[in-house]
């Protein structure tokens, strides 16, 4: 109910009434609905604003989330480039490096074994962080990226090792002619049974003998170390013997002078002597053995490195001629 307000009037001395005229009735509910009107059209401004507008500070956080995300997104392809880039090295050591080598291919189960722990990323789940997954893929890609690279790179090691060993290997093999021999005519006897010069009956004959004169140079067919450097009346006469490791030791006898001296280091081709016809020789000529494990094994099967395929052919029919001996 609306109060009834009055006004004090001095003429009469009296409180009168106050008259509200009808035009004030309507002046005043229309102030009332306006403010009312523009409050409202305040309040869905605001609203609208909030809505379809973005605040300044809405603005650099949305642009810093999308920087965020650009540079995730290209981490997350160099990690996938840098993994496939991996997985290539690690084919051509598998299959190309190993298979040289003679070496077993690493297994998958452990190039590709997890990276271990229970609960690895708990710190980052403890902190709350925004895109949480996001960060935490990322991590998981790198962590096993980090781990193939360790195993790739103890079996670059391995393979560096191998390498090392097998290029020694190779410079051990006897894998030369201990003499000049281009016209494949020095061949004399080769390895096998034949007829002793001096008992004249089939013995074993445990090297290849190679006519020549006095004082033709004699090389050592591997890289190694001269183990003996001995002189006797009888047998082998003045005689060399090589120790080239791996199991491979060469003989050479009959000679006329050394070269070398026991302990002293040779590498194929080196000179280590001259061709004589000492201790049981009836002929000038050096007598030259290949063992392997102490073993006496057929000398011609080792000529590879000096000789084309057709030479090696006929120094092959050469030595398979049972003919007689030049020497023990």
């Amino acid at each position: 109910m609306a109060r009834i307000k009055y006004y004090y009037d001095t003429e009469t001395c009296k409180y009168e009434r106050v008259k509200v005229k009808t035009s004030d009735v309507i002046l005043n509910a229309l102030g009332i609905l306006s403010l009312t009107v523009a409050m409202a059209a305040g309040l869905l401004t605001v609203y609208l604003y909030s809505n379809l507008f973005e605040s300044p500070k809405e603005l650099i956080l949305k642009n810093e989330v999308k920087e965020l995300e650009f540079y995730y997104q290209k981490l997350t392809k160099d990690v996938n480039h840098l993994s496939n880039i991996l997985d290539n090295i690690e084919h051509r050591d598998d299959n190309i490096y190993r298979v040289v080598l003679g070496a077993e291919p690493i297994e998958k189960s452990v190039r590709h074994a997890g990276v271990g722990g229970t609960d690895r990323y708990a710190d980052i789940k403890e902190k709350d962080i925004a895109h949480e997954d996001l960060v935490i893929s990322l991590n998981e890609k790198v962590d096993h990226l980090r781990r193939k690279l360790y195993i790739e790179s103890k079996s670059q090691d391995e393979v560096v090792s191998l390498a090392e060993k097998k290029e020694k290997l190779y410079a051990a093999i006897p894998a030369i002619q201990p003499v000049s021999n281009k016209q494949l005519h020095a061949l004399a006897s080769g390895y096998g049974w034949r007829t002793h010069p001096i008992y004249k009956v089939k013995k074993m004959h445990s090297g290849i003998d190679f006519a020549a004169s006095i004082g033709t140079p004699i090389y050592a067919t591997a890289d190694g170390t001269v183990a003996q450097v001995s002189v006797k009346f009888s047998g082998y006469g003045k005689m060399v013997e090589v120790d080239h490791g791996f199991g491979y030791r060469t003989r050479y006898a009959h000679m006329h002078e050394f070269a070398v001296r026991s302990g002293q280091n040779v590498k194929r081709g080196d000179l280590i002597g001259y061709v004589g016809n000492t201790g049981m020789s009836t002929a000038p000529h050096l007598h030259y053995e290949v063992l392997i494990n102490g073993s006496q094994v057929d000398p011609v099967h080792y000529f590879y490195n000096d000789l084309s395929p057709s030479e090696y052919e006929k120094v092959l029919e050469l030595a398979s001629i049972e003919n007689q001996s030049l020497g023990m």
